[in-house]
């Protein structure tokens, strides 16, 4: 079972063990469950989920990925096996050069944020994408998620304050450096197999974070590999989101740590004298 695996995986990599308890919770109700978990999660949904015990909502989130899509990023994300332009290709309409530029350009890597892309006017940023092909897109996304609605997933806001995540960049490149946390092979852009990539769990307040270098296309490109952070994060209600923690190259915060589209915070941040976390390791 999948929940099996994420907990075992959470356990190599040195996750908080509450968490990993919670999947190995989750897995052996679903095991003991006298009904395909498929046909209860098409029928009931979410809140049939939910009455199960050791199910909470984050959990019935992923099983319901798993049900709609036949995959979980997480665990994808964390076996290195996330591979998302060929995911978006499973979307009548987009092929491989459009699924490459949706990569490069928005650095999303689930349906369910492809989708949520094509309804905020960030799918309009990619080129050679217009109109009437996000208006097709949005409908063959809302058939593959067997969602029936015209708009987009709630999302989490702003999500942590900058200060956590500039805090978590820092303590991850510091573990980084130090070879203190486990590697992962990554599939893409890796074709020797190579385990490089370092990934780090750890938890704040009541957040959740997986994190790791990226491992984009962009990022290779201009070779920001080990520059770039992606900080995925997710509470107990699920709600979840990412970021990217990048050093600045202009501006008057050129030089420090600062986190992609919310700048203007950072500023704020760096703005009195006092310790920047922000510095080069």
């Amino acid at each position: 079972m999948k929940l099996a695996q994420a907990a075992d995986l959470l356990e190599q990599q040195g996750a908080n063990p509450f968490r990993i308890s919670a999947y190995r919770r989750a897995s052996e109700t679903v095991s003991r469950l006298g009904q395909d978990i498929g046909e209860l999660a098409g029928t009931g949904g979410d809140a049939a989920l939910i009455e199960l015990p050791n199910i909470g909502k984050g959990i019935a989130s992923a099983i319901q990925e798993l049900v709609t899509t036949g995959h979980w990023a997480q665990l994808e994300r964390m076996r290195g096996t996330l591979d998302p332009v060929h995911l978006f290709q499973s979307v009548p309409g987009i092929g491989p050069k459009m699924a490459e530029q949706i990569d490069k350009t928005l650095h999303v890597d689930t349906l369910e944020d492809l989708e949520t892309a094509a309804y905020d006017g960030r799918l309009e940023q990619v080129p050679g994408i217009g109109a009437r092909r996000i208006a097709g897109i949005r409908n063959a996304l809302s058939a593959l998620l067997n969602r029936a609605r015209s708009r987009p997933r709630p999302q989490v806001g702003e999500g942590p304050d900058v200060k956590t995540l500039i805090e978590v960049d820092y303590e991850y490149r510091l573990k980084a450096k130090q070879g203190r946390l486990s590697m992962i092979a990554p599939r893409r852009f890796n074709p020797e197999g190579k385990a490089w990539l370092p990934v780090w769990h750890t938890d704040r307040d009541d957040w959740h974070f997986t994190v790791m270098y990226s491992n984009t296309a962009r990022a290779h490109e201009l070779q920001h590999t080990y520059d770039w952070v992606v900080v995925y994060f997710y509470d107990d209600h699920h709600q979840e989101g990412q970021s990217t923690v990048v050093t600045e190259s202009r501006g008057p915060l050129m030089g420090q740590r600062v986190v992609r589209g919310r700048e203007l915070e950072c500023r704020a941040y760096y703005q009195p004298p006092g310790v920047h976390l922000g510095e080069e390791l």
